[in-house]
């Protein structure tokens, strides 16, 4: 039987009323955890900040902490030590030792002023101040007597840290029944500091199995501040990286659409290799609504099966009335991925995803951003892989989940979907390659077929350390079996069969120039590489081919060296092309890190731009616009990326981009951006997290459209600016709690409406976080946040 690895680990149970599953924190008699993981300036999104234990004061406890001991073995056929300043003895086997007493074995440690022993039945009794060690607890008490052979021992007065995590606590009586068990009565647990404790749960009885990894609490009171808050007759929490089956933390929220929204997973840990959660959630606004998780591994196969069912929706009625569209009263959504390993050169890979009706993410979906899905995939593939090959089967769909979208847009359905690529090494300079496809096309409406694309080329590489030369010649074959002509809406398309036939040739090249610059004590390398590519691909009509799953690449200064600038088979543009761009870089000689990297260029049309998309005008220019990039890394924490597009043709600049990052302080991070696209979009987007004080933050962002050029109708502001997203929350971080609360206004669909939520998350550090999941999304809603 396999074990689940640590990503299906990230279930920590916490059980009210009936089972809590504890997780435990980093060792706190351990050294301290490695820094926070670098986030440098300008990373897409910052990974998840570890638990900081820094901010806690150390456990006085651990100064009786012996390091060193063992932590491996069998205790009972372990040699065992006795010693102390002062030893006396009334007969042959009792010992009375005085003055830094001591027992050890193995793992165990008992020092006290003064212990009694019997060497023949081995039980020992230990007074005055008392610590006891053993691999994973560590104690203090005014007394304590037990037997070494029997591995017990009995603790009066008892104040014990957990060794391999961080949780403390005191306890009236600490019994140690052997080497893996204890049993805790009238005792305390928390991750804060003992002097100081914002939380900690009371415990009539408290018992640690620590050969399961299992604890158990009976007749439990959660104290925060002192004060009783929750009242639990028995818990149940793991003392390692053992899952445990239990509740989870609820999911809090409230929002407009879905008014009070409450949420209560339970885990259930069925196998070492798979587990579920079973997830409640009332919706005062809109029903009770059941999900559920299925998670599995075995040695070949590993997948996720998600799914949510709201039997009646309340709020049906109303959207129908107001939308006037077809909302069910049954709503529903499930989701399955799955991988597995057929051989060493195929696997099979299953993403479905499906939806009740085209609102249902702008309703009830939990994430914070998944109100943004227009389109859901589904897709099943094989994939093969090998020496020079690559080849997949399957097939994939789209349901479309935006209810301003038409059907006409719903992408074709392709099934069957076959594709395969070689590359392969002839002799010792030549590549030969193929990529090729074949597509079955098919939707409820319009035109459908079959398609098969072929590309074989041969390449040419030629690199060295300060230039490359890459030619490479090809020929690309297309052709088509249409069904129904009449369907298709266009009168171009008369022939069931037509094809297309072109050669394709390009020349890339470019050359790397270097020299040393010393600018003050910073030693620097700064280079210069123009680069040249040349595309010729003669003209042929392709206005009697249909559009199946075709779409324009948008203009960047990466586009230039394509072939093609349409991403997929039913168009190939036609090119008497000449790419000029000229990049250079700043090298830190130091470290060899890029500081700066600014490039532009432009293609130059010897011919005219003929194939074109329907209904769009071919283009008579000398040039492409001029597309330049600056990418600008001051140091670790600041960053400052720059795009613009300035089209020669008609004196206007058609795209331009600005983006800012500065990192400062503790947690502190600040981004602004502005984005224009002409005849599309403007916008400028600010999103900082502020330190305010030790432990507090200010967190924002606003994104702001400043006009709106695709409103569509219905919508309230028109082609006027608006606000597309705001949020501001307070964070607030200590040795243990850790508390976010966020009110969030964000336009939730493409007609322009908007929604309302307010926020709440609050994580008793080693125990796990009751509310939204916002800190996800803060690393997602702001560059650099941590």
């Amino acid at each position: 039987m396999l074990s689940l690895p640590r990503l299906f680990q990230a279930h920590r149970p916490l059980a009210c009323a009936i089972l809590l599953a504890l997780p435990l924190p980093a060792p706190a008699a351990a050294p301290q955890p490695d820094p926070d993981p670098p986030c440098v300036a300008g990373q897409p999104r910052c990974a998840k900040k570890p638990l900081d234990w820094g901010m806690c004061g150390k456990n006085e406890l651990l100064d009786f902490y012996v390091a060193g001991l063992p932590t491996e073995g069998e205790r009972s056929t372990a040699p065992r030590t006795i010693q102390a300043l002062k030893v006396s003895s009334t007969d042959k086997s009792h010992y009375t030792l005085e003055g830094q007493a001591q027992i050890r074995q193995l793992d165990l440690f008992v020092h006290a002023q003064r212990i009694r022993y019997d060497s023949e039945t081995t039980d020992f009794e230990a007074s005055g101040p008392v610590t006891y060690q053993d691999r994973s607890l560590l104690l203090s008490a005014t007394g304590a007597r037990g037997n070494t052979d029997l591995e017990t021992c009995t603790l009066d007065g008892a104040r014990y840290q957990l060794i391999a995590a961080r949780g403390n606590g005191v306890a009236q009586v600490a019994v140690m029944e052997n080497a893996d068990q204890a049993r805790l009565q009238g005792a305390t647990y928390s991750t804060c500091n003992p002097s100081s404790q914002q939380w900690a749960f009371a415990a009539r009885e408290l018992e640690l199995d620590r050969a399961t990894g299992i604890g158990r609490a009976r007749d439990v009171t959660l104290r925060i501040h002192n004060v009783p808050v929750l009242w639990f007759p028995y818990l149940r929490f793991p003392l390692d990286d053992r899952r445990a089956s239990g509740l989870l933390y609820p999911l809090l929220g409230y929002s407009n659409r879905r008014g009070f929204d409450y949420g209560q997973p339970w885990y259930l840990n069925l196998a070492p290799n798979y587990d579920a959660t079973l997830t409640p959630r009332l919706m005062t606004e809109r029903g009770l609504m059941l999900g559920g998780e299925l998670r599995y591994l075995s040695a070949s196969s590993s997948g996720e099966l998600h799914a949510e069912l709201l039997a009646h929706d309340r709020g049906a009625a109303d959207e129908r009335v107001e939308y006037g569209s077809a909302i069910p009263d049954r709503r529903w959504w499930y989701q399955w991925r799955n991988y597995t390993r057929l051989s060493p050169h195929w696997s099979a890979v299953v993403d479905l995803n499906r939806v009740s009706d085209e609102r249902y993410f702008e309703d009830f979906g939990r994430g914070l951003y998944s109100s943004a899905v227009s389109l859901l995939p589904a897709s099943a593939y094989l994939r093969g892989e090998g020496n020079g090959w690559r080849a997949t089967l399957g097939g994939d769909q789209y349901q479309i989940t935006d209810p301003t979208l038409p059907a006409s847009y719903e992408p074709y359905r392709r099934l069957p979907r076959a594709t395969l690529e070689l590359d392969q090494r002839w002799g010792r300079l030549l590549d030969a390659a193929l990529d090729a496809e074949f597509v079955a096309f098919d939707r409820d409406h319009g035109l459908s077929g079959r398609r098969l694309d072929l590309y074989p080329h041969l390449d040419l590489p030629l690199e060295a350390a300060g230039y490359f030369l890459r030619p490479s010649l090809g020929y690309r074959y297309t052709r088509y079996d249409l069904d129904d002509l009449s369907a298709s809406g266009n009168p171009l398309l008369t022939r069931r069969r037509p094809q297309r036939g072109t050669p394709i040739l390009s020349v890339d090249a470019g050359l790397v120039f270097e020299r040393p610059l010393q600018l003050g004590e910073v030693g620097w390398t700064q280079t210069l590489e123009p680069r040249a590519y040349y595309l010729r691909v003669p003209y042929r009509n392709q206005d009697d081919l249909p559009i199946f799953d075709t779409q324009e690449i948008p203009f960047t200064f990466g586009q230039m060296f394509r072939s093609n600038r349409y991403v997929g088979a039913d168009r190939q543009m036609d090119a008497n092309n000449l790419t000029l761009a000229l990049t250079t870089r700043m090298l830190d000689d130091a470290d060899g890190s890029e500081r700066l990297s600014a490039s532009l260029g432009q293609i130059r049309y010897f011919d005219e731009q003929r194939v074109q998309m329907p209904g769009v005008p071919r283009t008579d220019f000398g040039g492409s616009a001029w597309a330049g990039e600056i990418d600008l890394r001051l140091s670790p924490r600041w960053r400052l990326l720059l795009a613009q597009q300035w089209n020669p043709n008609s004196r206007h600049t058609d795209l331009s981009t600005f983006g800012l990052q500065a990192q400062f302080g503790e947690g502190g991070v600040a981004n602004f951006s502005y984005r224009f696209r002409r005849d599309f979009l403007e916008q400028v987007d600010l999103s900082a997290a502020i330190p305010l004080a030790p432990g507090w933050r200010l967190v924002g962002r606003e994104n702001y459209a400043l006009n709106n050029p695709r409103a569509l109708p219905g919508d309230p502001h028109g082609k006027d600016g608006r606000t597309l997203e705001s949020f501001l929350g307070v964070e607030h971080d200590t040795c243990c709690v850790t508390w976010r609360v966020l009110a969030r206004h964000w336009v939730r669909n493409a007609q322009g409406e908007s929604d309302n939520a307010l926020y709440l998350e609050i994580e008793l550090k080693g125990l796990g976080s009751v509310g939204q999941r916002t800190d996800s999304f803060l690393r997602r809603a702001i560059l650099g946040y941590q």
